[in-house]
């Protein structure tokens, strides 16, 4: 009689939740997977689905954007100016142009003209010149991080910004309540005694089983006083810097921009500010003119839940299928949906030179399973796949051309696309494209080839668990 009773309160969960499902038009891949889950894990399947798998960004995000913000005026009137014909002229081929209007329509992504760019290879460059950076702040440092850990890099991060305060200046910090919840609740603490205004971007709170479980701000944002950015792969913490003995060697990109570029960063800071805060920060001090007056083209590419349209993925793919001769690709992880998976195996039949760098020592197994699913096909498809072998690969890169190159913190996975707050660069210019060309390059050289020969001789029970890696891959 119990059993029979489990039974219908399980069939019952099916249909119910099942439906939903159905009704809200995901993919039939995702549909049916939800529907495996629920049924083969009677229970557990439905405080999977609350965590993992329902829709909720209407009602977590209804408010999040501030409604009047200096930057909009001025993002309004850099999207006429994409679109007009003086735009032409800057750009190489009309492939570009497109690209431009696709991160302006889906992204709310203006392009900006006048910029420099510093490439910042692994934790050594980037934390040289970050400090170089906060050392020089007179007005305000808004800083926001997916990890930001209790350790050496941190305290030395600390205590910058808080003898910055003690000068006069503005410190803003947001955390992701998931991915720095190693930070001790003293360290935080003494955030806040320093005079620093920090705060959790969803923090861990009862109930801890909701859907915000699940979606996680992974941005990697440090904007000063307006005028100098990073972003990138890397977060605050000495792994970063190759000091975790069983992470190894730490392989990441991140970026330094000057110029017009910043102020998007800055209005994608200063909005994330608002949703955790309420608090409005405007004010021509935060977006101050640029003197910058080299002309090197960026859009900065803010995706997420609350976002209308997947706009990072949505020039993943646009620039893989625009591609003219080779595609350059750096992540860690690499769960693709049937869309790009499509953009990747055509570009590659084409002729086109598509080759991807993974990583070959895995820091999250079920990933890393789910991961090497996918490459047979591709590479029946003359994709070439590397194992990055040195140490741990986080850099997020796509290389298009020899003109266009994306980096940021989103990797090319559905996580990244659907779930995460991301925030990348997309940048048309020759020489970034050739020095980050350069350094996918020397990758090259510390990492194993994947063939198809290899791929195919694969024991049952590796294929089998796999599969089940990617059946799952929606929880990943």
């Amino acid at each position: 009689m119990l059993w029979y009773f489990i039974f219908l309160i399980n069939l019952l969960q099916v249909i119910l939740i099942g439906t939903i499902i159905l009704l809200e038009n995901r993919s039939p891949g995702n549909t049916m997977t939800w529907i495996f889950i629920l049924t083969l894990f009677p229970g557990l399947g439905f405080i999977l689905y609350i965590v993992f798998g329902k829709k909720t960004r209407g009602e977590i995000f209804r408010n999040k954007h501030i409604q009047d913000t200096p930057l909009r005026p001025w993002v309004r009137d850099h999207q006429t100016y994409s679109n007009s014909e003086e735009l032409k002229p800057s750009l190489n081929t009309g492939s570009e142009l497109k690209l431009v209007n696709l991160h302006i329509n889906s992204g709310f992504a203006p392009l900006t003209q006048h910029n420099q760019v510093e490439i910042l290879l692994n934790g050594g460059e980037k934390f040289q010149e970050l400090f170089n950076a906060l050392e020089k702040a007179v007005h305000h440092i808004h800083l926001s991080y997916f990890i930001f850990n209790d350790d050496e890099i941190g305290e030395d991060v600390l205590k910058i910004l808080a003898r910055k305060v003690t000068e006069g200046v503005e410190v803003r910090v947001i955390l992701d309540g998931l991915g720095s919840i190693s930070i001790s609740g003293s360290f935080m603490k003494s955030m806040r005694k320093a005079g620093i205004q920090a705060n959790w971007f969803f923090p861990l709170r009862f109930p801890y089983l909701t859907a915000k479980l699940n979606l996680r701000y992974h941005r990697k944002i440090v904007v000063v006083d307006g005028s100098t950015g990073f972003l990138g792969g890397l977060n605050i913490g000495d792994e970063y810097l190759s000091r975790d003995s069983k992470l190894g060697f730490w392989r990441d990109t991140h970026l330094k921009i000057e110029g017009e570029a910043v102020q998007t960063l800055q209005g994608t800071f200063l909005n994330d500010w608002f949703f955790v805060t309420r608090q409005e920060i405007n004010g021509e001090q935060y977006y101050p003119e640029t003197g910058i007056s080299q002309n090197l083209p960026i859009q900065i590419l803010a995706s997420g839940p609350d976002s209308k349209w997947k706009s990072i993925l949505h020039s993943f793919f646009s620039s893989i299928t625009m591609a003219q001769h080779r595609v350059y690709i750096e992540t860690p992880y690499f769960i693709p949906d049937q869309g790009l998976i499509m953009a990747l195996k055509t570009a590659a039949l084409s002729g086109i030179d598509v080759r991807l760098i993974v990583q070959g020592i895995p820091e999250h197994q079920l990933t890393f399973l789910a991961m090497n699913s996918y490459f047979e096909e591709l590479l029946q498809a003359g994709v070439k796949i590397y194992q990055y072998m040195k140490g741990t690969l986080h850099a997020k890169i796509l290389i298009v051309d020899d003109n266009q190159a994306l980096v940021g913190s989103a990797n090319m996975d559905m996580r990244s696309f659907l779930l995460d707050f991301e925030i990348s660069a997309y940048i048309y210019d020759e020489t970034t494209t050739e020095h980050l060309s350069e350094s996918f390059e020397q990758d090259l050289k510390d990492c194993s080839e994947v063939t198809l020969e290899e791929v195919q001789s694969r024991s049952f029970t590796e294929r089998l668990k796999e599969s089940c890696a990617r059946l799952f891959s929606p929880l990943l």
